[in-house]
């Protein structure tokens, strides 16, 4: 059981690492914040509220992933490299992935409800 605990510990302290020296999550959450907002505002549909939430934890947990490659890639070699330019440029890549993917989900969810509210 101690193990478990130990192992969500240095999870959560992954996230709050990521939190606090990423300014690109930094942005995503303050996005994510404001979209939830909105979305709390318009009253959207419980699933498309699943449809958000499943759009930003999948911008999150990118970020994530991206930040990590970045240390291990910079943690390797401290000199330039060009397939380590290539695994943070991928890196970086999925990331914008994901966020594409999280404004087309906006456009979605939020467009008919923000015509309506303007009607």
């Amino acid at each position: 059981m101690n193990r478990l605990i130990r192992s969500f510990g240095h999870a959560i302290e992954g996230i709050v690492y990521t939190v606090k020296t990423q300014r690109n999550m930094q942005i995503h959450i303050g996005a994510a914040l404001l979209v939830l907002f909105m979305g709390w505002l318009l009253q959207i549909s419980w699933s498309d509220v699943l449809l958000v939430f499943f759009s930003i934890f999948l911008v999150f947990i990118l970020e994530m992933v991206n930040t990590a490659i970045e240390a291990t890639v910079d943690l390797v070699t401290g000199e330039f490299h060009p397939l380590a330019k290539t695994a943070k440029d991928v890196a970086a890549g999925a990331v914008l992935l994901a966020a594409i993917l999280a404004v087309i989900v906006g456009f979605y969810v939020f467009l008919e409800p923000l015509l309506v509210l303007l009607n």
